[in-house]
C-alpha cells in the first residue's frame, strides 16, 4: 500500500457533500465550513478540509485576509487545508454575503437539511458548483496538513478517473437533490475519492526541487521507509532495521529522510505513534498504560511526559478534553 493511502485510511476520514450552489455575475461570497447545519454533522471532529468542485462557469478565489487571488474554471477543485476563511466571486470588489446566512436560510425550508441547494446572484453568467468537508484527526493529519498551501487549486478535469468521479459527482448531486435513498453515503465516499485523487494530483505536479512529507512520497525509498512506519508503527523499528528494507545504506537513509521530511526516521516514528494514541485516547477505554505500552515507551510515566511535549496536556486531560 501506497504511504498516502495509508495515512488515509489510517485517519478514517468522514466524508460529505451538502451543498450544490449555483451563482450569477455579479456575485461574492464569504465562506467556511462552519455552518450551523454542517457544526451539527460535525460535533466530534478535530478538523475539517472544505472544498468547493466547480462543475459550470468560472469564478475568483482568494483568502478573505488577503493574498494571491486564484482562477478557476469548471473541472478545479478548490481545498482549504486549514479551514481558512475565503472570498470566491465574480468580483471580489464587491461587498460579499456571508455564505452561513445564505445556507442556513436555504436548510431551514429544505426537504434535506443534510444537503441544500442555492440559486443567487444578479442574472449574468452562472457559476456552479458542490461544496463538501473531510472531518479528520488533526494529530493523525499533521503530516499532510503541515505540507499543503492554505488554499489549493487543483484541476481534476482530465483523465478516464477523474471524468469517472465528475460523474458519480452529478449523479449523486442528483440523488440527493430528489431526495432518493443511499445518496447520501454516495456523495460521502465521493468526497473521499475525490480528496484522494486531488491529492495525487497536486504531488505528480510537486517542482523536484521541493521538500516536505508530499514530496517525500516522491522518492522511490524515502515513500518506502514511510510506507513501513505507517503500517507497522507497533515494531521495534531501528534506523538499521529501515535501512535494510529499503536498500539504502544508513547514513543515507537519515541523510535523506532529513532532509525530505524534515525530521529523523525515529522522530518521525515517535510524532506517528503519538497521533496514534491521541486517537486510542479519544476514542477508545483502554487504560494509558496500555495504550503507552502499544506506542512504545516503557513506563506510563514516559509515555506522559512525551504525549504532553506533543500536543499541551496529558494523556489524561487529553482523553476528557473536548474535539
Amino acid at each position: 500500500m501506497d504511504t498516502l493511502s495509508g495515512v488515509l485510511k489510517s485517519v478514517r476520514l468522514e466524508g460529505a457533500v451538502f451543498l450544490d450552489a449555483e451563482f450569477t455575475a455579479p456575485w461574492s461570497m464569504r465562506g467556511k465550513y462552519g455552518m450551523t447545519s454542517v457544526k451539527q454533522q460535525l460535533a466530534g471532529a478535530e478538523h475539517v478540509v472544505l472544498f468547493h468542485f466547480l462543475t459550470q462557469g468560472a469564478c475568483r478565489v482568494r483568502l478573505a485576509e488577503g493574498g494571491d487571488v486564484i482562477e478557476v474554471v469548471a473541472g478545479d477543485l478548490i481545498l482549504f487545508p486549514q479551514d481558512d476563511r475565503h472570498l470566491m466571486g465574480s468580483d471580489l470588489h464587491l461587498a460579499p454575503l456571508e455564505a452561513d446566512s445564505l445556507i442556513d436560510a436555504a436548510t431551514a425550508v429544505a426537504a434535506d437539511p443534510e444537503f441544500v441547494r442555492i440559486r443567487h446572484g444578479g442574472g449574468g453568467a452562472a457559476t456552479r458548483f458542490v461544496c463538501g468537508y473531510l472531518a479528520c484527526s488533526r494529530s493523525l493529519c499533521r503530516p499532510l496538513l503541515e505540507a499543503l498551501p492554505r488554499v489549493l487549486r487543483i484541476p481534476i478535469g482530465d483523465g478516464q478517473a477523474s471524468t469517472l468521479l465528475r460523474e458519480l459527482l452529478r449523479v449523486g448531486v442528483r440523488e440527493s437533490s430528489a431526495s432518493r435513498p443511499g445518496a447520501q453515503s454516495t456523495l460521502a465516499k465521493l468526497a473521499e475519492l475525490m480528496f484522494v485523487e486531488a491529492l495525487r494530483r497536486y504531488v505528480e505536479t510537486l517542482p523536484p526541487e521541493v521538500h516536505g512529507w508530499l514530496a517525500a512520497l516522491r522518492d522511490v525509498q524515502i515513500g518506502r521507509a514511510l510506507a513501513l512506519l505507517h503500517e507497522a508503527p507497533e515494531r521495534g523499528w531501528t534506523v538499521d532495521d529501515l535501512a535494510r528494507e529499503v536498500a539504502l545504506s544508513r547514513s543515507l537513509l537519515a541523510t535523506r529522510f532529513a532532509s525530505l521530511v524534515g525530521e529523523s526516521p525515529m522522530q518521525y516514528l515517535m510524532r506517528w505513534r503519538l497521533a496514534l494514541a491521541a486517537r486510542a485516547l479519544r476514542s477508545g477505554g483502554d487504560a494509558i498504560s496500555r495504550v503507552a505500552e502499544r506506542s512504545g515507551y516503557e513506563t506510563e510515566a514516559a509515555f506522559s511526559r512525551a504525549f504532553k511535549r506533543e500536543f499541551g496536556l496529558p494523556p489524561s486531560a487529553w482523553r476528557k478534553a473536548p474535539a
